[in-house]
C-alpha cells in the first residue's frame, strides 16, 4: 500500500495539554497546643501589620528561643532565627553580657513579666513586634563620590535592614538607659519596648528612627 498522496490531508496528534497547578492544601494543625513562649506568652494572635516586614519576622512557636549557634557563619540566615533570642543577641553586644547567652535570655523573660504587670490587656510579644515596626527607618542616608566630592543622597532601607537596625536600637536604649540610671537593665528593656510599641518619641531607638529619616529627606 502505497503513502499518502501530496494532496491527501493528514491529522496531526493531539497536542499534549499542560499540566494543571494544584495548590497544596495547608497542613492541619498539629494535634498538641502550641508551646507559649517561656512557658508564659502565647503565640496565637500574633499580628504584624508592616507587609514589609512580615517575611523576615520570625515568630515560630517554641518555649526557649535559643538555635546555639547553628545559623552561625551562615548567610542570609537571620531571617530564621526567632525575633526574641535576636534582641537577646543584640543585648551580648553591650559589653556586659557578652558570652552570657542564658543572661540575655534571662533579661528579655524579666522584660517580658514587667510588660505584663504593666500591660494587662497585652501580650508582650505582640508590644514587641510593634516596637520593632515602630522603630525601623524606611530611609537612610549614604555618601557618593562625584569627582572626589563626597555627596549625600537619600536610598530606602531594605526590610532586612530595616529590622536589624531596630532590634539593635531596642537594646542599645535599654543599654544606655541602664548606664545613666540605678534601674534594673530588665526594667529598662521593659521601658524602651512599651514607648517603642506606643510611638513615643521619647524611646531612643523611635527618636533614632525620626532622626535618620529627617536627615534622610534633606539628602533627597
Amino acid at each position: 500500500m502505497s503513502g499518502p498522496s501530496e494532496n491527501q490531508f493528514v491529522a496531526e496528534p493531539p497536542a499534549e495539554e499542560p499540566p494543571v497547578f494544584v495548590r497544596p492544601e495547608a497542613p492541619p494543625p498539629p494535634p498538641f497546643p502550641l508551646p507559649p513562649l517561656f512557658g508564659k506568652y502565647s503565640f496565637e494572635g500574633i499580628t504584624v501589620h508592616d507587609p514589609g516586614l512580615a517575611p523576615y519576622l520570625y515568630l515560630h512557636p517554641v518555649y526557649a528561643p535559643h538555635t546555639e549557634g547553628r545559623l552561625a557563619g551562615r548567610p542570609f540566615q537571620k531571617t530564621r532565627m526567632h525575633l526574641v533570642e535576636r534582641l537577646a543577641n543584640m543585648l551580648m553586644k553591650g559589653g556586659k553580657f557578652t558570652g552570657k547567652k542564658s543572661k540575655a535570655l534571662a533579661t528579655v523573660r524579666r522584660a517580658f513579666d514587667d510588660l505584663a504587670a504593666k500591660e494587662k490587656d497585652a501580650n508582650p510579644l505582640q508590644l514587641l513586634v510593634d516596637a520593632v515596626e515602630n522603630a525601623a527607618p524606611r530611609e537612610e542616608v549614604t555618601r557618593l563620590q562625584f569627582g572626589g566630592i563626597s555627596v549625600p543622597r537619600a536610598v530606602d532601607a531594605s526590610p532586612a535592614r530595616r529590622l536589624n537596625v531596630a532590634i539593635r536600637n531596642l537594646a542599645t536604649g535599654a543599654i544606655q538607659a541602664s548606664h545613666k540610671s540605678t534601674k534594673a537593665i530588665h526594667v529598662c528593656l521593659a521601658d524602651e519596648i512599651r514607648l517603642a510599641a506606643k510611638g513615643d518619641q521619647t524611646s531612643y531607638a523611635v527618636g533614632r528612627k525620626e532622626e535618620v529619616e529627617r536627615v534622610a529627606q534633606s539628602a533627597r
